[in-house]
């Protein structure tokens, strides 16, 4: 009996995700670094230094995604590419819908704060997300 009940706790504890809400969607706009992937069979890959960073516009659920490079005087180098997208809230789940003119995709937001970010897309890749460190060489 005390197996079943460890088992319902740990499973209760691992499956758990936040719940999304309207007002948590604005944490999203803004700068972020990827940390780690975590592959469907639990390996994962650690990013120590990114060459690249994500930059979200969000307002109304509708926004886009671009890759911007830090550069060494702390601003960052983008281009006009971006990726169109929409954020889906049902019920306190939520997903982000991107579109380009080659291709569209689902992540779902596992966990939003304003320093925390956690999508896992439709191969079951999950991506773990900081806030950038400010740096500059001035």
């Amino acid at each position: 009996m005390k197996k079943i009940f460890l088992l319902i706790v740990l499973i209760s504890t691992f499956s758990c995700k936040q719940k999304i809400s309207q007002a948590d969607i604005s944490n999203l706009n803004g700068y972020w670094e990827i940390e780690k992937v975590e592959l469907p069979d639990g390996d994962k890959k650690e990013y120590k230094v990114n060459e690249t960073i994500d930059f979200f516009k969000i307002e109304v659920n509708k926004g886009y995604r671009k890759k911007v490079m830090p550069q060494l005087d702390g601003t960052y180098l983008t281009n006009d590419l971006q990726e169109d997208l929409v954020v889906v809230i049902k019920d306190g789940d939520a997903s982000i819908n991107y579109k380009t003119t080659y291709a569209s995709w689902n992540e779902q937001i596992i966990e939003l704060s304003n320093d925390k970010l956690v999508l896992q897309n439709e191969q079951e890749l999950v991506y773990y997300y900081k806030r950038p460190a400010k740096f500059s060489v001035k």
